[in-house]
């Protein structure tokens, strides 16, 4: 049977640390992926989400509002429900395509919408 460890048996220089949580700063480690995923995701869609024809008709809304809380729920639970209609149908979309063929078919299909907006401005009455 083991017999306790007195104070004096254990000295800080002999204690070897428990690492409970895996550091952050090491890509290599799960966390730090997840981490580095999360803020990725928020910075890109918080930028792209400045100004934008949605965050100025939620302002205006909220404007007008005599509840604008109600206004916030509201914009918060669309942006949530189109963020997690993009996820399943990106997962369902890299289940079926490589990364590559994704990435050459947004690529295009951003090249196509400029190429709309920029025909539509040219061809302006």
């Amino acid at each position: 049977m083991l017999e306790p460890l007195t104070a004096a048996e254990v000295t800080a220089e002999s204690a070897e640390p428990i690492v409970l949580v895996q550091p952050a700063s090491d890509p290599s480690k799960p966390n730090a992926g997840m981490l580095r995923e999360l803020l990725t995701a928020f910075i890109t869609i918080f930028l792209a989400e400045i100004g934008d024809k949605t965050q100025l008709a939620t302002l205006l809304m909220a404007a007008e509002s005599q509840s604008p809380w109600v206004v916030f729920a509201g914009a918060a639970a669309a942006l949530i429900s189109t963020s997690l209609l993009g996820v399943l149908v990106g997962r369902w979309l890299a289940r079926r395509l490589s990364a590559d063929t994704l990435q050459t078919a947004t690529g295009i299909g951003m090249l196509l919408i400029a190429v709309l907006l920029l025909w539509d401005v040219v061809h302006l009455d």
